[in-house]
């Protein structure tokens, strides 16, 4: 290779060195500040395209303009009831100046997350000590965390940052705490269960009372009822003996002695009558008609 090969390649390797110091693109998601031996130089470039510089002289600075997250480490606080929380929130922000960004913040994004930890912790703090307990856990929260976004926000607008919204993921007691209300839930179930079962007893003895008394008063009726019909009956059938006597008078005598002998045998024991007793009178003459030498 030959001086003037070396030659034209040097020099098209310093022509590609220029014009990457000279040329540079911007992307969608950013905007670029043009900065000259430190000092900022005119406005932010923010359409997306071909941008150039002064080659050795300026160099650039790229933000991100895009809504980015920023998420707190979970910290505890003391509600406005001396009850303790401890709580994990999270933040969303985008930079809206970023010439004021540029200036204020000179370690850029990873020190702006710093700021807001510091921000964001302060502001929940100094909200959320001055309500109680019950309004984190509530539909007041909302409110709350709008009025902690209006107080960080009014802190980084000095910086150029927007912050858009801050909300807690979530809210929990401490451990020791948590214990402390599981017991005191379980307690006060416990009570309730305690109560609802003495209130069923009640209830039972009640409906067992009622019921007691109404199978009383049933068994009183259909006694009542028996009695009465047994008694029609009783008599039925005294009137039916009665009309059966008017009607055959001997018959009637005859059918009484005969349930008469069967009661008296029946019974299985001894008997001492005299032949001439008129409880025999039918075994000497089927008609029953004493005989007259024996009245």
């Amino acid at each position: 290779m030959n001086n003037r090969s070396i030659g034209l390649l040097a020099l098209a390797a310093i022509l590609v060195f220029l014009m990457t110091q000279t040329l540079y693109t911007v992307d969608p998601t950013k905007q670029v500040l043009v900065r000259q031996f430190g000092a900022i130089v005119g406005d932010p470039k923010t359409e997306p395209g071909l941008y150039g510089k002064i080659p050795l002289v300026q160099d650039i600075q790229r933000i991100d303009r895009r809504l980015l997250d920023y998420e707190a480490e979970e910290f505890e606080i003391i509600a406005g009831d001396q009850k303790r929380l401890v709580v994990d929130a999270y933040a969303r922000f985008k930079v809206v100046n970023a010439r004021l960004f540029a200036e204020t913040v000179p370690g850029g994004e990873p020190t702006l997350r710093g700021l807001l930890d510091s921000l964001i912790n302060s502001e929940i703090r100094g909200v959320l000590s001055s309500v109680p307990l019950h309004a984190v856990l509530t539909e007041q929260r909302a409110s709350l965390m709008d009025d902690i976004t209006r107080r960080v926000n009014g802190k980084t607008k000095d910086l150029g940052v927007e912050v858009v919204d801050v909300r807690i993921k979530r809210a929990d007691l401490p451990q020791a705490n948590s214990q402390s209300v599981y017991n005191r839930m379980k307690t006060d179930r416990e009570r309730e269960a305690g109560q609802l079962r003495a209130e069923g007893d009640e209830e039972k003895q009640r409906i067992t009372a009622t019921a007691d008394r109404e199978v009383a008063v049933i068994r009183a009726d259909a006694g009542l009822k028996a009695q009465i019909a047994m008694g029609e009956a009783d008599g039925e059938a005294t009137k039916i003996y009665a009309d059966a006597f008017t009607k055959d008078k001997d018959f009637y005598a005859f059918w009484r002695r005969m349930e008469a002998y069967k009661q008296a045998f029946a019974a299985g024991g001894t008997m001492i009558l005299s032949p001439d007793s008129d409880f025999f009178r039918y075994f000497n003459d089927p008609t029953g008609v004493v005989a007259p030498g024996k009245k």
